[in-house]
């Protein structure tokens, strides 16, 4: 990192980091944007409002929908407040500093990240809560927070122990650095055996417990997993998994292990069972200290036409809201070898594919649209999306096809400058992306 990196920053200055991402210029590394605008800023662009199909924009290229980004924020935002919880979302899906700056505006808690070089993007503009859902182990990584944390008092950082190694590790790393701020680590409790990471049995958490308190480098301030990955999850499975991190919490507590804190923090929730998150943390009884009930649900804010949208707690609950599908995927029909095949210029590049593929839902040709009835895709090679077409499709080379795209956490990293388009086509603004 740059050493003018570890400087304090102040709120003005973030906010002129966020700014100064106008300033950009716009070039050959942005795919997608109109060649014509080369030369011109980032603002200078949105302040022409282009419209995205007849401003030049070239094929293929990926809009957020403005009015449903807002929609989705607004939703969050609310149903964080109605259930008692602070929210610190994933920004790991989406990396991009301005869509951080509306959660935060949007009375997020924090910014949960996974990895130090996202923990580096999220400090250059100004995030000052940063929960790493992940063990902390990198030597380098574990100089530079402790001189992060020493230069800057308000900075809060949480971060994952699941192992004592863990734990002896970090102490070595934040000792040579001669951190003077202890780091704040909750214990992992793992969703089951076989799950991904995170520590298998309570035991072996009080194991862990114990390392901490005999490292003045750390400091236990709670327990935190993700319940997502609990084996064959279903409402009742991941409603028992959570119950147990409670009640780990609960146990530690009883023994002693929070003293001299604020508060302590148990925290949970991915994208697909943050209902079940919301009622157990309900559940939580009064500790020696408070509670600080931290969801992390990240994909809300792009939410998807795939996986999220088959798995969110909204059609558990319908009465809490529904989120809607920001993203679409517009690309161009190269190629029509027969009736019923036809090539796109999207594919692996992209478009996310690890978990479903994109789904065709309107072409568009001269200035009209219509309804992708009949065209299906069916695999993506690395610049080039496969289509089956019925005999209803109505396809020619040169139509733009609209998609929706599944798990916005791999569509995000494809796109480094993302077009906001807005009801009418005009594209106000732009996300800039850091992968």
């Amino acid at each position: 990192m740059a050493a003018d990196d570890a400087v304090e920053r102040p709120a003005d200055s973030a906010a002129a980091r966020l700014a100064a991402l106008a300033d950009e210029r716009v070039d050959h590394r942005f795919k997608g944007l109109p060649p014509d605008a080369a030369g011109l800023t980032v603002g200078e662009l949105a302040a022409q409002r282009r419209n995205l199909f007849t401003g030049g924009f070239t094929t293929p290229v990926l809009a957020l929908s403005a009015e449903r980004l807002e929609h989705n924020l607004a939703l969050m935002e609310t149903y964080a407040e109605r259930h008692g919880l602070a929210f610190a979302p994933h920004g790991k899906t989406s990396m991009a500093p301005q869509l951080f700056a509306r959660q935060l505006e949007r009375g997020a808690w924090g910014i949960t990240l996974a990895v130090p070089h996202q923990v580096r993007v999220a400090r250059a503009f100004g995030t000052s809560r940063i929960f790493l859902a992940n063990e902390l182990v990198d030597a380098a990584a574990l100089r530079w927070l402790a001189g992060e944390l020493d230069s800057d008092p308000s900075f809060r950082f949480i971060c994952y122990v699941d192992s004592v190694r863990g734990v002896e590790l970090m102490h070595a790393a934040l000792g040579e650095a001669g951190a003077s701020r202890p780091v704040d680590v909750v214990i992992e409790l793992a969703a089951g055996d076989g799950a991904r990471t995170g520590v298998r049995t309570e035991a072996e958490c009080f194991d862990i417990a114990n390392a901490v308190a005999a490292a003045d480098t750390l400091r236990l301030v709670g327990v935190a997993g993700y319940e997502g990955e609990v084996p064959e999850a279903s409402t009742g499975n991941v409603t028992a998994w959570l119950r147990r991190l409670v009640a780990l919490l609960v146990g530690l507590d009883k023994a002693g292990r929070f003293a001299d804190l604020p508060e302590v923090v148990v925290s949970a929730g991915g994208s697909a069972w943050f209902d079940a998150v919301a009622s157990v943390f309900a559940e939580v009884p009064e500790l020696s200290l408070p509670v600080l009930k931290l969801l992390r649900s990240g994909a809300y804010v792009s939410h998807d036409d795939g996986h999220y949208r088959h798995l969110t707690p909204f059609n558990r609950v319908p009465e809490e809201g529904a989120l809607e599908p920001a993203f679409r995927l517009w690309a161009q029909v190269v190629s029509r070898p027969s009736a019923e095949q036809a090539f796109i210029n999207a594919g692996k590049r992209d478009a996310a594919y690890d978990l479903d593929l994109p789904v065709a839902q309107v072409v568009r040709r001269d200035g009209v649209e219509r309804p992708a009835t009949g065209v299906t895709v069916t695999g993506l090679s690395d610049q080039h999306g496969w289509l089956r077409t019925s005999p209803e499709a109505e396809l020619a080379v040169g139509d733009w096809v609209g998609m929706g795209l599944s798990h916005p956490c791999t569509v995000f990293d494809k796109w480094q400058l993302i077009p906001v388009v807005e009801g009418d086509g005009a594209v106000g603004s732009y996300v800039r992306t850091f992968f």
